[in-house]
């Protein structure tokens, strides 16, 4: 692949990046557009399940709400990924565009976690629900997520504008300063916290179905404890499998974007495996639905009734069944009894 060429000759002495796509160029506009065509198309269903119609208030739901919302976000960021891949772009768009995705990313990541905690709590520590898990609470933790993201998310502009010859390149590798990768660093050490707190939730939460008893025997208990498996174990899956690679590789791509790792070899492997897990990541946006069709009832209605056409039902179907009491409603949408782990 011929490398960009830029007009002015940056510090490194040449008037290109150092820095090749390879394969990437063929591989990541052609994937990001695929998933923003299925995000897109997910993430607009949830919207309407979440947002549009009535919905019996749970903390889960207020979660799924705020999660849906971050994925569809971060799936508008992608045509511009596309357009720009590989090219100089307008400065200020190209950083504006990267920030938002990552912002939306990593508000998927805190609502996926505050999901596993709502879930172990309502498990393992079901009077502490009563108190500290209401609607209410949610909504509160669910907006202190969103301040604390736009404040951090912000450092981002405050760094000085580079010449180099790489940096002219619309979301490709930059180098950084101090603060930012100490910020960068930062986000890669909280993600280690969030994922090992999601294993030991999700580590007890088996623990207590393995022990729990289902209130019938033989094979329709043994399909009961299967589904409740497959519950269990959705959330920690699509959590490992879109985050997890990404921050492994995070750490030496951001000491190579510091100037600490300086052979082009290593920072072009690097670059390739951050483009790669970067994907994965972006991946999660079309993932997140199948937690919506598996933990929430409603949603798996309409899904349902969407699949099969019945658009005018979608609403319908959710009106009948806010007509039951709101007790009764909320254990069969979102899971609050350890019944439906």
């Amino acid at each position: 692949m011929t490398q960009l060429a830029v007009n002015s000759s940056g510090p490194d002495g040449n008037n290109t990046c150092e820095i090749e796509d390879s394969f990437l160029s063929a591989v990541l506009p052609v994937s990001y557009s695929i998933i923003c065509l299925i995000g897109l198309l997910n993430n607009t269903m949830t919207i309407l399940v979440f947002f549009f119609r009535k919905h019996p208030g749970s903390s889960m739901t207020v979660y799924m709400r705020h999660l849906g919302l971050a994925d569809f976000l971060l799936v508008l960021c992608l045509p511009l990924r596309v357009y720009y891949h590989n090219t100089e772009g307008p400065s200020l768009l190209c950083k504006t565009a990267g920030v938002f995705f990552y912002l939306n990313m990593y508000a998927s990541i805190l609502f996926l976690s505050l999901i596993s905690l709502d879930r172990y709590l309502k498990i393992l520590k079901p009077v502490w629900v009563r108190s500290m898990h209401t609607e209410a609470w949610s909504r509160r933790a669910s907006c202190c997520v969103w301040a604390a993201l736009l404040i951090v998310m912000s450092l981002f502009f405050l760094g000085n504008s580079s010449q180099r010859p790489c940096e002219r390149i619309c979301f490709h590798f930059h180098h950084k300063g101090l603060v930012g990768g100490v910020v960068n660093l930062t986000a890669v050490a909280f993600f280690v916290v969030a994922f090992l707190l999601l294993v030991c939730f999700y580590g007890q939460i088996a623990v207590k179905l393995r022990t729990m008893s289902l209130g019938c025997q033989g094979a329709r208990a043994q399909r009961k404890k299967s589904r409740l498996i497959l519950k269990t174990s959705a959330v920690p899956f699509i959590f490992t499998l879109c985050f997890l690679p990404y921050h492994v590789v995070r750490v030496p791509y951001v000491l190579a974007q510091m100037g600490v790792v300086g052979e082009v070899s290593s920072k072009q492997t690097l670059h390739v495996l951050n483009e790669l897990t970067l994907l994965l990541s972006a991946l999660n946006s079309c993932l997140d639905p199948v937690l919506y069709y598996l933990l929430s009832s409603t949603y798996r209605r309409a899904t349902l009734c969407a699949l099969q056409g019945k658009f005018r039902n979608i609403y319908t179907v959710s009106s009948k069944n806010n007509s039951v009491s709101i007790q009764s409603a909320r254990r069969r949408d979102d899971d609050i009894s350890p019944s439906s782990l």
